[in-house]
């Protein structure tokens, strides 16, 4: 039979035996193999200082202020970190005892697909035409009839039968619960965070650190993978059906194997979102095994998409074991105050509340402007506009480009989605633009980060104070320096005001931000929120305008409070030693550049 060729004579028993033998004894035989290579926990000074060691470092050295709530969450954090060195190990074992699973269950699977090919081709399913009646009804009878209503009822037993031949699914560990940080403006949230996932270096296999805006357009470029594999895999010619060319039966009895295995793919195909949430922090293609990490920074729901997008995500990367650390300025429960898709939302909330716990950095102060700036000569915010400031500004390009050398050229560099941006002035990392170039044409959040990955140093020019004339300029900036303050870049700019008076508004009346990130093409942007949307079964998009009437007058200040709370920490020394020790092109480029100072004078106060 064509079931020895394939199996080579080795029983189905001792096939079986051996698999549920080599699951029992996975985890141990995995630990023992881990801790002989060398990967089990390391020593205490084999590792790199955890977030409550970092923060009292910081404060002894007198560069940051001592604040009880923030203390408080250095410590949970730090907590977090040592469970997570357990958490890895158990998550290796449980992967490759899932690994063992899936792959005996598929063996299994097409065992059977092929049992029942042979019996159908043997007992003439498929009856030839040219026979004539008497032969067909005589061969109608000696079919063996399946019960139920076909291809489901199949299904249902072909996987029945797999639960007692290959067993449940493995059982994954328990994680450890993640942390949902929530305060004011420069309360320390987002610094906590970051020392916590630097820590993780070294400890957890699968890490990102995501802010909205880069989280959202990663959401957006992972739908475009999984349509397009959707339709691939509708092709005859997918790979996931060439098993099937090689045996040998009749093309009719092909066909049908081809069939089943479509309606598999049919019923187990996830919603968009569920495929896009398993390609967010592991490429399954890749090895999977181990625990996996996300830090998102500034969760919002500023509309029904990220609704839909972030609840629908993060539920499934909570589900399947992903340990999560947030910061928002809001509570989970006050994060979508307008009541938008609310049964989506509230299952998210309690998803939340099931796998976080929930931290208030309760501090009323904004210790960004407390960071020490003594024995600082470095000027990076020149203002206001005039021939002096402008004269500094110039000598700083000057200093900054000379010291790495090379030569200054217009270069393009790519952006998500196939598209690209100029960047006028160049010079092996370090970038000039001025405000009306970066803001005032319809670029987005996927230009900035474009931009901050290929720069660890910008030059902004001609930034004015923002009213409601420029809106949508103001918008942009509050992204850009979002982004650059995300990806650790130095930023060196030229405005009208200093960085107080930048968002003041004027006669025209206050200013709003939309905070969200914009789509790269309208048509297309609109298409992907569309479908997404449809298949969560929610409304509509709202319009530009509702968005603007539902975001409340202290989200508004929140958006202006944090960009001015960003610019003012990225001139002090903290911030300008960490760009030197994380952004990746500052690194490439040795300590050469870091000795660079920008001007050796005073400057207006900011």
């Amino acid at each position: 039979m064509l079931l020895r060729r394939l199996h080579g004579g080795i029983s189905r028993r001792s096939l079986d035996s051996a698999a549920a033998a080599f699951l029992a004894g996975a985890p141990r035989i995995r630990r023992c193999i881990h801790d002989a290579a060398g990967g089990g926990t390391p020593p205490d000074h084999a590792r790199k200082p955890g977030p409550l060691t970092l923060y009292r470092d910081l404060v002894s050295q007198g560069k940051l202020t001592h604040d009880s709530y923030q203390e408080k969450v250095a410590s949970e954090l730090e907590n977090l970190l040592r469970r997570l060195e357990q958490y890895e190990m158990e998550m290796e074992d449980y992967h490759t005892r899932l690994s063992i699973w899936e792959n005996s269950r598929e063996k299994q699977r097409r065992r059977l697909l092929v049992e029942e090919a042979e019996d159908k081709q043997r007992d003439g399913v498929w009856i030839d035409e040219k026979r004539g009646f008497l032969d067909k009804l005589v061969m109608r009878r000696r079919r063996i009839i399946e019960p139920g209503v076909g291809k489901w009822v199949s299904y249902l037993n072909r996987e029945k039968k797999l639960d007692t031949l290959v067993g449940q699914r493995p059982v994954a560990p328990i994680a450890p619960k993640g942390l949902y940080l929530y305060g004011n403006v420069g309360s320390g949230k987002t610094m906590l965070m970051d020392m916590f996932y630097g820590a993780t270096e070294g400890v957890i296999k699968h890490r990102r650190r995501f802010h909205f805006h880069e989280a959202m357009l990663e959401i957006h470029d992972h739908m475009h993978d999984v349509w397009k594999r959707r339709d691939d895999e509708k092709s005859v010619q997918s790979s996931a059906f060439s098993w099937i060319s090689s045996l040998p039966f009749d093309e009719k009895i092909k066909e049908w194997l081809i069939g089943e295995e479509k309606y598999k793919q049919e019923t187990q195909q996830k919603h968009i979102l569920l495929a896009v949430a398993d390609k967010f922090l592991v490429d399954r293609q890749a090895n999977k095994t181990g625990a996996s990490i996300l830090c998102f920074d500034e969760i919002q729901t500023i509309d029904v998409f990220a609704v839909v997008a972030l609840s629908g995500i993060l539920s499934r990367l909570l589900n399947t074991g992903t340990v999560l650390v947030s910061t928002s300025n809001k509570a989970p429960e006050d994060l979508n105050q307008d009541g938008m898709q609310r049964d989506i939302f509230l299952e998210f909330l309690s998803k939340l509340d099931e796998n976080c716990n929930k931290i208030l950095v309760g501090t009323e102060k904004d210790y960004r402007r407390l960071i020490p700036t003594e024995g600082s000569t470095q000027v990076h915010y020149f203002w206001p506009l005039t021939s002096e400031t402008r004269s500094m500004y110039e000598a700083t390009w000057h200093d900054i480009t000379s010291e790495i050398g090379g030569n200054i050229i217009a270069v393009t560099i790519p952006v998500m989605f196939g598209r690209s941006i100029e960047i006028p002035q160049s010079c092996n990392g370090v970038a000039r633009l001025d405000f009306e170039y970066l803001c005032g044409r319809p670029v987005g959040a996927a230009d900035y980060i474009a931009i901050a990955r290929n720069y660890h140093t910008i030059f902004i020019s001609d930034i004015p104070a923002m009213s409601m004339k420029i809106r949508d300029k103001a918008r942009r900036f509050i992204t850009l320096v979002d982004e650059l303050y995300n990806h650790h870049c130095r930023l060196i700019c030229l405005a009208s005001s200093s960085i107080d008076d930048l968002f003041q508004g004027t006669e025209e009346g206050p200013l709003f931000d939309l905070e969200s990130f914009q789509f790269e093409t309208e048509a297309e942007g609109t298409r992907l929120r569309r479908d997404v949307l449809a298949e969560g079964n929610v409304g509509a998009v709202p319009s530009t305008t509702g968005l603007v009437s539902m975001l409340s007058g202290q989200e508004e200040m929140f958006a202006f409070r944090r960009a001015i709370s960003r610019l003012i920490e990225m001139q002090t020394p903290l911030y300008l030693e960490r760009v030197q020790h994380v952004h990746p092109s500052f690194r490439q480029q040795g300590p050469a550049l870091a000795s660079t100072s920008a001007v050796s004078q005073s400057a207006p106060s900011v």
